[in-house]
């Protein structure tokens, strides 16, 4: 449940690792679908895991969540207090989401190595732990979402990070724009002209177009 729920969040908010290890249950607004980042988990080796403030000024942000993200983090904030319960004196309660075994912060190198393992054990390729906050980016561009709200989203300093990041896939979604109004505004004959067919396999053609036309595009976003 705490994997799921870190990989889950990590694709929906698209937070920074050290945003997510940051993360304690006071900063999740189950009222409201809510999630406040105000803090970060970070790590040296000499200091070890230590509490820090976030990256940048805007980095300090709140988030919209679905209601899906909402019920798994209610289901692991009753797994783990039900842990919490069974462990007694040997929990230490820091307030985090994501812990170590007995309630105290979770390395930052953990989800790294669980995710690789993860990709492994069902065959897929592993890039890096960050790819999820990439993905999440990428999926806002391609719906259309503008630069400032994605950066803001993203929790960048200012939109020329994210233009610099970003900018292939802002390119890519503009084309996709100029396509979209040529195919709106294209007028043929052939569109003007009734083939002598019957109207059910005009019908039947139509849909047949369109379910393969679904189904390479699912197959583009799985990878199939």
């Amino acid at each position: 449940m705490k994997y799921q729920a870190y990989l889950l969040l990590s694709i929906y908010s698209g937070y920074r690792r050290s945003e997510m290890l940051g993360l304690e249950w006071k900063d999740i607004d189950f009222e409201h679908d809510l999630i406040h980042v105000r803090r970060t988990s970070q790590y040296t080796s000499e200091k070890g895991i230590y509490t820090d403030t976030t990256k940048t000024r805007k980095s300090k942000r709140v988030s919209k969540m679905p209601a899906s993200i909402m019920n798994l983090l209610r289901q692991f904030k009753a797994d783990q207090n039900e842990e919490a319960r069974r462990l007694g004196t040997k929990w230490e309660d820091y307030d985090r989401l994501f812990t170590k075994w007995n309630g105290a912060p979770m390395n930052p190198q953990t989800p790294f190595e669980w995710l690789k393992g993860y990709c492994e054990r069902i065959g897929i390729p592993f890039r890096n732990i960050h790819s999820l906050r990439h993905l999440h980016a990428s999926l806002l561009i391609f719906e259309g979402v503008d630069v400032v709200a994605v950066s803001e989203d993203m929790g960048h300093s200012v939109v020329g990070t994210t233009l610099n990041l970003y900018s292939h896939m802002f390119q890519e979604a503009k084309a996709r724009n100029c396509d979209a109004i040529s195919n709106a505004l294209s007028f043929t004959n052939e569109a003007n002209t009734e083939e002598e067919k019957p109207a059910k396999d005009s019908y039947e053609d139509i849909y047949v177009n369109e379910d393969e036309q679904e189904e390479e595009q699912l197959g583009q976003v799985f990878g199939t």
